[in-house]
């Protein structure tokens, strides 16, 4: 990854999930800034509460888990957002995201525009654009020279065509699942079913510099310079696979910020994302001995 500096902003939803065991704070940029914290990278988070308790705890959560709360803005007419979180019977998790909400009023201002310019990786989702205010603010920053992350994050309705592609054009470095990348080619009927020619067609069509494609329990593969690299993936008991993906999403960041190869950076994501699918919610305590030792599982 070729970044000024290593200094990131996550950009996007802050929320609570609503899991069948209780209240958790969620929104995968959100998680992702954490986990990317709790690594010991500089990492800040932008987003929007609304002025209620719902959010008063969530900024409180975020300052005690070391992000600063200077980018979190305070919407004084629209809710702090709360997802309704559904577990099937292999702990996959489905979400009932509401809307309007908080974080899809985000709007530019002075400081958050400054921590963009001053920040080498912009790492932001496409769910957060699914509102015009927030997409407008995302769409500002995305000028600035900062490296280009997006997570995809196709969840319908929130999930037009013309938004994502817009987001995806202006990225270098994508990560979406299998799922999703079967959709954005059925959008050109695209049908083969060979994953590396859609992942191939795919960095061809949006001029992506690295895309990655996580497989839920089938692992994982990574297309850096038109080169593959596949991972198998971890084996662990799955408590919940919610933010999972933003935990993998944090260990391959981690990974090519400290120039490791792109075959590390996706055993590491692999690891990380395995982690955190065998604790509930999307933030447990971070813990590298433990993502060590499934690593060492080989």
């Amino acid at each position: 990854m070729n970044s000024k500096n290593d200094y990131i902003l996550c950009f996007g939803e802050v929320l609570w999930d609503r899991l069948p065991t209780g209240a958790k704070p969620g929104g995968a940029p959100m998680n992702v800034a954490l986990h990317l914290r709790a690594a010991g990278l500089n990492v800040s988070f932008a987003s929007c509460v609304g002025q209620d308790e719902p959010g008063d705890r969530l900024r409180d959560f975020l300052q005690n888990s070391g992000l600063k709360t200077n980018l979190i803005q305070v919407d004084k007419t629209l809710p702090t957002s709360e997802v309704l979180v559904k577990l099937d019977e292999n702990r996959n998790a489905s979400y009932e995201i509401c809307e309007p909400v908080a974080w899809d009023n985000i709007s530019l201002d002075n400081s958050l525009l400054q921590e963009a310019q001053n920040s080498g990786l912009l790492v932001y989702g496409s769910l957060a654009s699914r509102n015009k205010t927030t997409r407008e603010t995302l769409l500002q920053l995305l000028e600035t020279d900062a490296t280009k992350l997006i997570d995809v994050n196709l969840r319908a309705p929130f999930d037009k065509q013309e938004v994502v592609e817009l987001l995806l054009s202006k990225s270098d470095i994508v990560k979406l699942n299998d799922d999703e990348l079967d959709i954005i080619a059925r959008w050109y009927n695209l049908s083969t079913k060979d994953e590396e020619q859609k992942v191939k067609w795919m960095v061809k069509q949006y001029g992506i510099k690295m895309l990655c494609v996580t497989k839920g329990a089938n692992g994982a593969l990574l297309c850096s310079d038109n080169e593959f690299f596949h991972h198998p993936g971890y084996k662990v008991h799955t408590i919940d696979t919610v933010g999972a993906g933003d935990a993998f999403l944090s260990g391959l960041i981690t990974a090519l910020l400290k120039k490791q190869s792109p075959g590390s950076a996706l055993n590491l994501a692999c690891a990380t994302g395995a982690f955190v699918a065998s604790k509930a919610g999307a933030t447990p305590k971070y813990n590298w001995q433990e993502i060590q030792e499934i690593i060492n599982q080989k």
